[in-house]
């Protein structure tokens, strides 16, 4: 059996900001992004399942966010994968740390491990929609 792909995509880019509702307005007015008090999303369509919608996060955090840590950088990436328990056990082996618990939402799966940099990283296995139904 085939093992799952590890990384399938960018889920999210996350950063900190001095004042989050200034810097999305700036980008809405500018740049013409559709933001919400979480940012936006930019959705797309699976390449091998069409049929399936996905999407993208960018969102400000306020400058003073608990949300990254450990980390002290100031941005945090969301990568998407295809199986969260499998990866979270394959990465334990690899002697990578992870950060808290798994979560799992109405968004889907959630965990966070830590790079050789000390960047905080987000894993999301995501319920994609099919024709805006969750999947």
């Amino acid at each position: 059996m085939q093992e799952p792909k590890r990384v399938t995509g960018i889920g999210g880019i996350f950063f900190k900001s001095q004042d989050p509702a200034a810097v999305r307005s700036w980008y809405a007015t500018h740049l013409g992004l559709d933001t919400s008090p979480y940012g936006t999303n930019f959705e797309w369509r699976h390449a091998d399942k069409p049929e399936l919608k996905g999407s993208t996060v960018w969102s400000p955090f306020a400058a003073d966010t608990k949300y990254f840590d450990p980390s002290a950088k100031e941005f945090m990436i969301n990568f998407r994968v295809e199986n969260l328990e499998w990866l979270l056990g394959e990465l334990k082996k690899e002697g990578v740390e992870q950060v808290g618990e798994m979560q799992d939402s109405e968004y889907g799966k959630f965990a966070h491990i830590v790079d050789p940099e000390g960047n905080k990283v987000e894993l999301w296995e995501a319920k994609d929609e099919e024709d805006g139904k969750p999947a």
